[in-house]
């Protein structure tokens, strides 16, 4: 990686405070977001990483090359690599088709919504730094997220949702209630790959306490649900990163509607709407 200048931006820097939301303009900043993702993923969570990810200490595969980066910097964090303290990585599909596909293929058979469904979004490697894990930070970062399929015209965005652990029984609440309350509609219902694939029905409906779930689940995954996020059928254990993912498909006009409103000079000044 040489640091030369990446593609245009799709959106204005979102400020909020020392914060500032923007999408990756250099390779240094796309390392600054390993570097985050290694912090979280590798350090916090445990994931068990390879030979040349342990060495370089960031979290980086092939589709970082093609993706775009959202990242949440704090300017007054000079110790940080970039001060980059939170990440999103997106990927178009109109991109996706001419790079090899989606990195959500290796988990789950997601034709169905990449085929006559216009321009579709994958979302991934979502972090935060964990004394950023609040309103503001999610705030910003679904703001920009907002911009970004707002500017590109996205209808759906999907990529897969982590939950800690590789024990399906053990989140047998939680797999049972998004299955029951929450799958997608048949049209838009990605499947894992039947080598995959863990069956998500481990409690039957009338077993399940909803408010139990609801506190069970990872606060990103209740973030996408308040969105209308549908899951699809069956978990995927990931040992790498030590989780069980689930296929998350969020339909974007409820996030334009719930984001882009506040997407003037008055929320970027005092950050005053509503967060996640």
């Amino acid at each position: 990686m040489d640091g030369a200048e990446l593609p245009a931006q799709a959106f204005e820097p979102i400020h909020v405070g020392n914060l500032v939301a923007r999408l990756a303009n250099t390779t240094e900043e796309i390392e600054a977001a390993q570097s985050l993702r290694y912090r979280v993923f590798y350090e916090e969570m445990s994931a068990i990483p390879s030979a040349e990810v342990k060495s370089t200490r960031r979290d980086f595969d092939r589709f970082d090359e093609i993706c775009d980066h959202l990242l949440v910097i704090d300017t007054k964090r000079s110790d940080l690599p970039g001060g980059v303290v939170g990440t999103y990585r997106v990927l178009r599909s109109t991109v996706a088709e001419q790079n090899g596909g989606f990195y959500t293929s290796d988990e789950y058979e997601i034709g169905r919504l990449i085929t006559g469904q216009g321009d579709t979004l994958e979302l991934g490697r979502s972090c935060v730094e964990e004394e950023y894990r609040n309103r503001p930070t999610m705030q910003l970062l679904w703001q920009s997220i907002a911009a970004y399929i707002s500017h590109y015209d996205i209808a759906i965005m999907f990529g897969c949702a982590s939950m800690p652990g590789i024990d399906p029984e053990a989140l047998a609440l939680p797999l049972s209630y998004l299955y029951h309350y929450h799958l997608a509609p048949p049209a838009l219902r990605p499947v894992a790959l039947k080598e995959r694939y863990v069956d998500m029905r481990l409690l039957p409906e009338d077993r399940i306490d909803q408010r139990q779930a609801l506190a069970e689940l990872p606060p990103l995954i209740k973030g996408y649900l308040r969105l209308g996020g549908f899951v699809g059928d069956g978990a995927v254990v990931d040992h790498q990163f030590n989780t069980t993912d689930v296929s998350i498909i969020v339909k974007t006009d409820l996030v334009t509607e719930k984001y882009m409103k506040h997407y003037d000079r008055k929320s970027r000044r005092d950050g005053e709407d509503e967060g996640l």
